[in-house]
């Protein structure tokens, strides 16, 4: 695979996941819902401090931690793309590891930047882009933007389910919300598990079956020991 086939992969996934995410910011206030697809698929505005599917990490310092592993991560993540293009591994293994490359680069560009560039959001007011005296946060301190929402299974727990405690608790399937880059890692990281002998198949070492002419003490017979 060539690498301008990657790099063309990878853009189309940052332009479509930071358009959305755009969008999103300066269209919806903090927690403003819509269906797109019926109740079952909406676009649910949130924001969170980094992790993929909204999980949170150690307030503050642990938000320069978070992004700083994932800067590392996405330098790291370049040369290895590099390497493994030039050394021709599997089309299919280079497309994950593409697709999880960008879902890091994606929620990054959030965490460094979008602090600088957008004004807050909250329940009563859309963000603006370069706000006059400045964005809501330092830099490394964004909010990633998250929208997808899919509640396909809304319910309780059953009488009978084993847990007592839950039982008539609300469930929800899929209740996360995440954003296209969360989606481009997750995509990458499960095809990886699915077809990783397809990727890497086993190297089966075979020994060839080799004959050593030997002599037998009767004159003029020669026999063959087969060796393997």
């Amino acid at each position: 695979m060539k690498g301008k086939h990657v790099a063309l992969l990878i853009i189309l996934i940052l332009a479509a996941d930071q358009a959305l995410k755009f969008y999103i910011k300066t269209n919806y206030t903090l927690g403003e819902e819509h269906n797109v697809l019926g109740p079952w698929f909406r676009l649910h505005f949130v924001e969170n401090e980094g992790m993929a599917w909204g999980l949170k990490f150690g307030g503050g310092f642990g938000k320069i931690v978070l992004t700083l592993f994932r800067l590392v991560a996405v330098i790291l993540g370049t040369f290895y793309l590099r390497n493994i293009i030039r050394k021709k591994y599997h089309k299919g293994f280079i497309i994950c590891a593409a697709l999880i490359y960008a879902g890091a680069f994606g929620n990054l560009i959030d965490s460094m930047f979008y602090g600088l560039i957008f004004s807050g959001s909250n329940p009563f007011a859309v963000a603006t882009l370069f706000p006059h005296g400045g964005g809501y946060a330092s830099f490394f301190h964004g909010q990633v933007v998250d929208m997808l929402y899919f509640p396909i299974i809304h319910t309780t727990y059953p009488s009978w389910f084993p847990i007592a405690s839950w039982r008539g608790q609300e469930f929800e399937f899929f209740s996360p919300v995440f954003n296209i880059a969360d989606s481009s890692i997750s995509i990458g990281v499960i095809a990886l598990l699915i077809w990783q002998k397809r990727f890497f198949p086993g190297k089966h070492t075979e020994h060839p079956v080799q004959t050593v002419p030997t002599e037998i003490n009767s004159p003029g017979i020669k026999d063959e020991i087969t060796t393997v």
